[in-house]
């Protein structure tokens, strides 16, 4: 493969490729357009700037103590969890508490085994290593990481048909942190060559609060706690809705307020952008709207729900109804779809049964 070639592979989303980088200096896990930069100038840097998941973080750094103690690199790292919860920032944050180089990539762009050698050829002694997605790996690919994982080994076949031969190349040590929202997707001999496998889960309001205080902080926006709290309670546990709300009542103030996010200010800002007392937005009022109105109560199957609002059905299966099932406002049944008790008060509608009696 041409150094252009490997260049292309190596750059992550928004990074010149002809740039050179400084291999003193961790690459910073951004793509980089401006609404996604902007969001890159949010994640933490440090495990003592990364709110909530205390469990989690309390053994990842027990971890990276004993890595540096050892002067060796960091055991393989996976990180599970719903998207918009921390996992590429983590994987930034071990690269920074390590002081080694990162490298970003994720599973779909390593479509052939040449993709991932080059990778792991031109990493350096302790470098991280992150794939997101790590569960979409094309299976070629992934053959060729076990040996690189385990032996820190790359074989590679030279030539085809009879006179094909086998060479094994010593790659430096380095760690291999991985991503998934779909843990069980992920191979199991795969999934058992990593030495860690944290899960994280939804944050609490208390922390989101947090995460919002710093994030306006970082842009310079005027808010007060209640403001906070009031973003905080419908971002859905997740961190990345919650910057992402924030910067929707940040335009709503700066355009028809005052400037600074009051509690006041933070609800008028949300329901503009149609974002409820629940954190559901259109689609999720649609969902509700059509198991309980349309259908009246009774048990809709996923194609015939995904028609009637238009949208895909893996959308609405993996997007909505996680949210909603753990809301309580929506019931996966045999016979279909059904709207859960906290949704018919929600929407304000009486329930089916209530009209029979």
């Amino acid at each position: 493969m041409s150094p252009d070639a490997r260049k292309e592979v190596l750059a992550p989303p928004g990074v010149d490729a002809g740039v050179e980088r400084d291999p003193s200096r961790p690459l910073d896990p951004v793509a980089a357009p401006a609404e996604e930069a902007d969001e890159a100038g949010l994640r933490p840097r440090a495990l003592d700037e990364f709110v909530g998941q205390g469990q989690l973080t309390e053994h990842l750094r027990i971890v990276i103590e004993a890595a540096l103690k050892r002067e060796q690199p960091a055991d393989h790292l996976l990180f599970a969890g719903p998207p918009g919860l921390g996992k590429t920032s983590l994987a930034g944050i071990v690269a920074t508490e390590l002081g080694v180089g990162l490298r970003v990539t994720s599973g779909p762009v390593l479509v052939r085994g040449g993709d991932l050698a080059a990778l792991l050829t031109d990493l350096q002694e302790g470098d991280v290593l992150f794939i997101d997605e790590i569960h979409r790996m094309h299976r070629a690919v992934e053959e060729i990481l076990y040996p690189a994982m385990e032996d820190f080994q790359l074989d590679i076949l030279i030539g085809k048909g009879p006179t094909a031969r086998s060479i094994r190349l010593d790659l430096p040590r380095f760690t291999l942190v991985g991503a998934t929202t779909r843990t069980g997707l992920v191979a199991g001999p795969l999934r058992d060559r990593f030495g860690f496998v944290g899960r994280l889960d939804l944050y609490d309001p208390v922390e989101l609060e947090a995460i919002v205080l710093r994030s306006a902080g970082i842009l310079g926006v005027p808010i007060d706690p209640e403001g906070a709290r009031r973003i905080a309670e419908r971002s859905r546990g997740t961190p990345r809705i919650a910057n992402r709300l924030l910067k929707r009542v940040r335009d709503f103030v700066e355009v028809r307020a005052e400037g600074a996010i009051t509690s006041e200010a933070a609800v008028a800002g949300l329901e503009v952008f149609g974002v409820d007392a629940l954190g559901l937005d259109k689609v999720d009022r649609a969902i509700l709207d059509v198991l309980c109105t349309r259908f009246a109560g009774r048990p809709v199957g996923l194609t015939t729900l995904a028609q009637c609002i238009g949208e895909e059905p893996d959308t609405i299966e993996d997007a909505y109804e996680p949210y909603l099932l753990q809301q309580g406002l929506l019931q996966r049944t045999a016979r279909g779809r059904m709207a859960g008790p906290r949704a018919w008060t929600h929407l304000g509608v009486t329930p089916v049964e209530a009209t029979l009696l």
